[in-house]
């Protein structure tokens, strides 16, 4: 590996050692002004709508120079919540938010991206723009509420409980696309009410100095963890389940100083997906996710334990990922997380991954594809601007469950793979060979499949 991956360990090293600011303030959270939602008229019944409650606490606790907005044990309906500066969300044990189902309650629309494209939609269900050292922390449980009656219908899949006459978001996909292709200025890219894009789960955007840690994250209508165009942002001892449709864990997009640490993913989408916009629109935008950790995560369940794109136009680099578990399930007899790290593109996507490590990997079940990068994601197959794939690599890997193939990079003559190194890495039952296409300067030192030595 080249020595800007070392530089890149360095720096994500103290990246971890700081975290941000609010994760050393929450260590001194007893003599932080406390903002009981109870104060403001929140009831924990489980039927009484806070949102008014909730919003007046926040609003009360940014203006005092921030603190702790309380949420204690009991069950707390809601709309949608915006943090503001200095607020920490913080959830006590035995506490659970219940999200509103209800489209409405989460207008009027915001500023947000959506699969890489700027647009004002719905509302995330909890949001923030423009704001700095914010957290949503304790050991609460946010429950979205999502499931084949609620949000995930609007996929337009009937595994999810959509039926024909049903609204989806096809419509207003293929408009946003559009929108991003064409240059319309984002003032004027609005659906939200009577249109059908699910919003994020937890979504800052455009802010600095964020913290998210010790919740439970259940049922989201889309992805859960959506930092946009944001920097210095800690997610960890976090638990994310969603069994829906596009339910990635965790989307840092245009971000730059992330740690994602001792979280445990049961998802069914990628866990974590690391983002960078979307063709033209991402392009436009020009802001790459880089200097990003990972460590000590859990994958239950997934697509990718880490997945580099599809979306990342304006760019990827400088990631690490260190020390992760995909567990066997005994009830299986099989692991449910397709991928270890997939970098995943289209000939027409652009932008470029540079600098990626992962390191220290047990994955004792069944995966997919363990280590593959790809141009061909969801049947790309026409365009020539390729996205310039550099500096790869892969090292102390145990994968003794069964895998298809073991390693697979798919990429193109005119952009091919470079510079990838794997080392220590064994392979225990794969059914195929290492496939290789366009890759230049390949390092393998140690690499065994089926037991036997590989060679470059």
């Amino acid at each position: 590996m080249s020595r800007p991956t070392r530089r890149t360990a360095l720096r994500l090293g103290a990246l971890a050692a700081a975290a941000v600011p609010l994760a050393g303030a929450t260590a001194a959270a007893a003599t932080e002004p406390h903002f009981p939602v109870t104060d403001y008229g929140a009831a924990g019944n489980g039927s009484t709508d806070c949102t008014a409650a909730f919003r007046a606490a926040i609003e009360a606790c940014h203006a005092a120079g921030g603190g702790r907005v309380l949420v204690p044990a009991g069950r707390w309906a809601t709309g949608a919540i915006r943090l503001l500066s200095g607020v920490d969300l913080h959830l006590a044990e035995g506490a659970t938010v219940l999200f509103s189902t209800d489209p409405a309650a989460y207008l009027p629309s915001v500023r947000t991206r959506w699969q890489g494209i700027e647009v004002h939609n719905y509302s995330p269900l909890i949001y923030a723009y423009e704001a700095h050292d914010i957290a949503v922390t304790g050991r609460g449980v946010l429950d979205a509420q999502g499931d084949n009656q609620h949000w995930w219908p609007w996929k337009g899949s009937g595994q999810f409980g959509w039926e024909p006459g049903m609204p989806h978001e096809r419509d207003d996909w293929e408009l946003l696309q559009r929108w991003g292709a064409e240059g319309v200025p984002v003032a004027d890219r609005v659906l939200g009410a009577g249109h059908y894009l699910r919003p994020s789960f937890i979504q800052p955007h455009s802010c600095r100095n964020v913290l998210i840690e010790g919740v439970t994250l259940r049922n989201s209508p889309f992805w859960n963890i959506h930092p946009v165009l944001s920097r210095d942002i800690t997610v960890r001892d976090v638990t994310i389940a969603c069994h829906g449709p596009n339910s990635d864990g965790c989307n840092p997009d245009s971000c730059e100083n992330v740690a994602i640490r001792r979280v445990t993913f049961a998802t069914d989408d990628d866990c974590i997906a690391i983002k960078s916009g979307r063709d033209q629109d991402g392009w436009r935008v020009g802001v790459p996710s880089r200097h990003i950790l990972i460590e000590d995560c859990v994958y239950l369940s997934g697509g990718a334990a880490v997945a580099i794109g599809s979306e990342m136009s304006g760019g990827v680099s400088d990631v690490l990922a260190r020390r992760l578990h995909l567990p066997l399930d005994p009830e299986l007899d099989e692991a449910s997380v397709g991928w270890i790290l997939n970098v995943k593109s289209t000939p027409t996507r652009g932008g470029y991954v540079r600098d990626i490590r992962v390191t220290d990997v047990t994955a004792p079940g069944w995966t997919y594809v363990p280590f593959e990068v790809t141009f061909q994601y969801a049947g790309g197959t026409g365009g020539e601007h390729f996205a310039e794939v550099s500096r790869l690599s892969a090292a102390r890997w145990s994968v003794p469950g069964a895998c298809e193939y073991p390693v697979r990079i798919r990429a193109r003559p005119q952009a091919p793979v470079r510079d990838v190194r794997l080392s220590e890495l064994a392979f225990g039952a794969a059914a195929q060979d290492i496939h290789l296409e366009s890759v230049t300067d390949l390092s393998l030192h140690d690499v065994t499949v089926n037991g036997k030595p590989q060679e470059a």
